[in-house]
């Protein structure tokens, strides 16, 4: 009950949470039970982290607001002092019964309601479709911030399950949320993951949920065997241009995530650590059959050598890792027919340079972006989304923000070349892995790295994932 979310976790929306509910449903499990549950599950942490503090449970109408109150009925069970604020009256059956059962006081939400020292936000959970009245999110704000401690039930109230969006409104942060039943885009995606905090799985019976999209697990990276040689670990090729230093990055980070071996293809001066080995330029290079992975645009520039380095590259069999310049360059239909691997990594602004806005979430976008490129996409970003072109996504646990900082996209593009090099594992598992690496050595790191750092901390990442 009182772990993390767990790896690989699957992430529904509205919708699909919608049917897991009426599966379980046709499975034996009626709403009211299913509430009992989530209440209990809520009551389960709140009582662990209120520390015998009093706790304010504000209700809404819906089935959210049920759960707060069979919250608060088990919390006052077990001897807290419980105080529940509601919204208005309960709109649906299973939320009047946990009402009817809860057998305190119930205030009105107002603008002169008390403070506590635990708030517990059970307005509104998954489905909203749109935002708080203001004068009530600047209500919520103010109970937030006189609390020490603030949980949200499923989602913080106000938030859009699908997206994370918040509207436009000021929203507060919350220091918990407790995702009932399956996570949901909005605990993964901004401004909705900032807004939930620490987010913790409260099981409700749904059973084994089948989902495409999951949370990012760690990878199972084991350590070369004794037979292994420096072609057996995998050869990444980079590709450089005008700015040496973006390419030397992405060299330095394949080897440091595992690669035997880094062919550094550059006009530049020769640098450290003389591990890499550089040679110049050729599209010959590319057709050494030992070569696992080509990394092609940190550094690249956008002129015409520079698409002529990129048409060389996609005319190759090799896998390719397509990054910064190299995304502005591309033309999407020099992807759809080919037979090796292609990974993108774009930031927001290259993949809407690529893809254009597009509506829908991060992740609906990824998806499609996967699919019309025929190609693994990284959408990199604080929530940093990993779309396969048959649908499958991964979306990795919230960044670090320090690594908003110059040169960390060619670490990363390294990191990923480094693992699809080896071959031992499916494409989409092999971005998964290079991608947690990344976000892993920026938490080894903590704060106010170069990307350089970054680099180093990548061994130490491996490690921690064996």
């Amino acid at each position: 009950m009182f772990g993390s979310v767990p790896a690989g976790a699957p992430v529904l929306t509205a919708a699909a949470m919608r049917v897991a509910e009426e599966c379980a449903i046709a499975k034996g499990s009626s709403v009211t039970e299913l509430m009992e549950r989530a209440g209990t599950g809520v009551a389960d942490w709140v009582h662990r982290l209120a520390a015998g503090s009093e706790v304010l449970i504000l209700c809404g109408p819906g089935n959210n607001g049920g759960d707060g109150y069979v919250a608060a009925r088990v919390l006052a069970q077990r001897g807290v002092a419980v105080r529940v604020v509601a919204l208005g009256e309960p709109k649906t059956e299973a939320a009047g019964g946990a009402r009817a059962a809860w057998s305190g006081p119930v205030e009105s939400l107002s603008g002169g309601t008390a403070a506590a020292p635990v708030l517990v936000d059970a307005l509104f959970g998954t489905g909203l479709a749109r935002g708080l009245d203001p004068a009530l999110a600047e209500l919520v704000q103010r109970l937030v911030d006189q609390a020490r401690l603030s949980i949200a039930v499923d989602l913080p109230s106000g938030v859009d399950t699908d997206d994370g969006a918040d509207f436009g409104l000021a929203l507060p942060n919350f220091d918990v949320t407790l995702a009932l039943g399956a996570l949901k885009p909005a605990h993964m995606l901004h401004p909705g993951a900032q807004h939930s905090g620490v987010v913790r799985l409260v099981e409700i019976g749904l059973g084994v949920v089948e989902a495409p999209v999951r949370t990012l697990a760690r990878p199972a990276l084991a350590a070369p065997g004794a037979q292994a040689h420096k072609y057996s670990r995998g050869m990444v090729a980079v590709v450089s241009g005008p700015m040496h230093g973006a390419s030397e990055l992405a060299a330095r980070a394949a080897y440091r995530a595992g690669a035997g071996y880094v062919l550094l293809l550059t006009g530049g001066l020769p640098s450290t650590p003389h591990a890499i080995v550089r040679q110049r330029w050729s599209a010959e290079a590319l057709d050494d059959t030992r070569i696992g992975a080509v990394v092609i645009g940190p550094g690249l520039g956008r002129d015409d050598r520079a698409r002529e380095k990129l048409d060389a590259a996609l005319a190759s069999d090799r896998p390719l890792v397509i990054d910064g310049d190299a995304l502005h360059l591309l033309d999407l239909a020099a992807l759809r027919d080919r037979a090796a691997p292609v990974v993108l990594t774009p930031h927001t602004g290259e993949f809407e340079a690529l893809f254009g806005a597009g509506p829908g979430s991060k992740i609906d976008r990824a998806q499609d972006a996967a699919r019309r490129a025929n190609a693994v996409v990284v959408f990199k970003g604080a929530d940093t989304v990993i779309a396969a072109p048959d649908g499958r996504a991964n979306v990795a646990a919230i960044g670090s923000s320090w690594l908003s900082v110059a040169g960390t996209g060619d670490v990363l593009a390294g990191a990923i070349a480094a693992q699809l090099a080896k071959g031992s594992w499916d494409l989409f598992g092999a971005v998964g892995a290079g991608v947690w690496l990344h976000g892993e050595a920026a938490r080894i790191l903590d704060r106010c790295f170069l990307a350089d750092e970054l680099a180093d901390a990548l061994p130490h990442a491996y490690e921690r994932a064996r």
